[in-house]
């Protein structure tokens, strides 16, 4: 699923080279289940401009010229694409074409994304939104780790969990529990404030590196103009259970928590607190048969 970094970079992408566009027409339409349908989306959105696009959470926000937004959720393959006529193919979900010529494409291979129109109104009533944590990059680190202070729910869980800061996944989860030598069954409560503050300054700098690097590709991401990212070659544990750790060569392990693969470096982030602090690395992957990554 593309998380924080992946967003972001696609809502850069998009805002750089669809604002002032026109929406005209939708020439192919195959929306997902979740999405609004067709018949009360499209007369939502044909014929304005766009006025902006935006990231909240895992979310990417359209501003159109009327004051409505047009919401793509992309959950685990979806794909927002500004990019030249094409023919659509199986997993096209949505054409539209743009008062240029080109054409904004949303896909989804597993159709679990969905594409929807909000008034301002209804955006702000919107329940999924209403519920999301804030943003870790325009909240400072002490704020962050004061949200998981006392609790009794493991980290890793923490940071998965969507009401407590916003678009954080499994990836930038693990890597960055591992840069602060936290281990992620961790219970909350036996994280010194000193620790917390330092978990969420490494997940801001994680988080910026992601973005700067055109965010990750396992799977199907990909950003707007189409193109992969790069900062899967700098994972230092997510994926790469059994390989050796870049900072003390210990074999990197891995447990189930939240149902979620967490790969970490039993050395690195030991249970009982950190015998040294790692700094980043890189490298390949494998991952746990039946777990999610």
């Amino acid at each position: 699923m593309p998380e924080l970094p992946e967003v972001e970079v696609i809502a850069r992408g998009l805002h750089r080279s669809l604002v002032g566009r026109t929406m005209e027409e939708a020439c192919h339409v195959d929306l997902t289940r979740l999405s609004d349908p067709a018949a009360s989306l499209l007369p939502r959105i044909l014929g304005l401009r766009i006025e902006g696009v935006r990231r909240r959470a895992k979310v990417l926000l359209m501003d159109l010229s009327d004051g409505t937004v047009l919401a793509f959720h992309l959950k685990m393959t979806g794909r927002v694409v500004h990019g030249p006529m094409r023919e659509p193919d199986s997993h096209d979900r949505l054409f539209l074409r743009l008062d240029n010529g080109t054409l904004l494409s949303f896909s989804d291979v597993r159709k679990f994304g969905y594409v929807r129109a909000f008034s301002p109104q209804e955006l702000q009533e919107w329940q999924f939104l209403q519920k999301v944590g804030p943003e870790p990059l325009d909240t400072d680190a002490k704020s962050l780790a004061h949200r998981i202070k006392g609790r009794k729910a493991r980290i890793k869980a923490l940071l998965l969990d969507q009401t407590v800061v916003a678009g954080i996944g499994n990836i930038y989860a693990d890597e960055s529990l591992f840069r602060a030598g936290i281990h992620p069954e961790t219970r909350a409560n036996r994280i010194s404030l000193a620790r917390a503050v330092r978990l969420f300054t490494e997940l801001q700098a994680v988080l910026g590196q992601a973005i700067a690097e055109n965010g990750s590709s396992i799977r199907d991401y990909v950003n707007a103009d189409g193109d992969a990212g790069a900062f899967q070659n700098s994972f230092n544990v997510y994926g790469k259970k059994g390989s050796a750790c870049g900072v003390c060569g210990s074999r990197l392990e891995a447990v189930c928590v939240a149902g979620r693969t967490s790969t970490f470096c039993p050395e690195c982030q030991p249970k009982r607190g950190p015998k040294h602090q790692p700094q980043p690395s890189a490298k390949d992957g494998c991952r746990k048969k039946g777990y999610r990554p």
